[in-house]
């Protein structure tokens, strides 16, 4: 849920391979976008299968790189239908009202060798609350416009900070669901033109 969002940006390795202010494109295929939250006693885990994305890397001036990231909340998959049902409707993302979750970066800041702390605005359920995102650069394959790049995020969300306040409350004490959930963002970019490769 930003990643879904999201997504992210650039590390000090791709200045030898990304030119000043190149847009890099989200390989939908190559990427996911995945969440985990505690359910009863274990975790349940599911993922966003309809998303999109670009990141702005600036290789000359990283702090002036740019993210943005749209996850269609109908697009939820954690393999059960009933569930997804069920998370799709006003008790959860209201996804009819809230079609979209977005993420658009205000800041992008080095935070160590291949490491950066992406800032941005993050709306989901009617709710815009400002986040930054761990992001690490995992390389690149390829040169030039040929190049493929990859990045990660991490993030701890809770649900009630944007309105999505559905729970249980167990007969033993207790509530079936958490309120943190867990994102996981894993992203394959490339140059534009390279958006649709298989």
């Amino acid at each position: 849920m930003n990643r879904t969002l999201a997504m992210l940006v650039l590390a000090s390795g791709l200045a030898g391979s990304v030119g000043a202010a190149e847009t890099l494109v989200i390989d939908r295929n190559h990427s996911d976008a995945s969440f985990q939250v505690r359910h009863f006693v274990s975790n349940v885990r599911g993922r966003f299968t309809d998303f999109t994305g670009t990141i702005v890397a600036d290789a000359a001036k990283p702090e002036a790189s740019s993210v943005e990231f749209t996850v269609k909340t109908a697009s939820i998959d954690t393999d059960q239908a009933n569930r997804d049902k069920h998370l799709q409707s006003a008790d959860f993302f209201d996804a009819e009202k809230f079609p979209e979750i977005t993420f658009k970066s205000t800041s992008v800041k080095s935070a160590g060798k291949n490491k950066f702390d992406v800032t941005g605005n993050l709306s989901m359920h009617g709710v815009t609350k400002q986040v930054t995102l761990p992001v690490t650069y995992l390389g690149s394959a390829g040169a030039g416009k040929d190049a493929k790049h990859g990045f990660e995020t991490t993030v701890v969300l809770n649900r009630k900070d944007y309105g999505i306040v559905w729970n249980k409350a167990m007969d033993a004490g207790g509530y079936m669901l958490g309120d943190d959930v867990t994102v996981n963002i894993n992203i394959e970019a490339a140059p534009r033109k390279e958006a649709a490769s298989n």
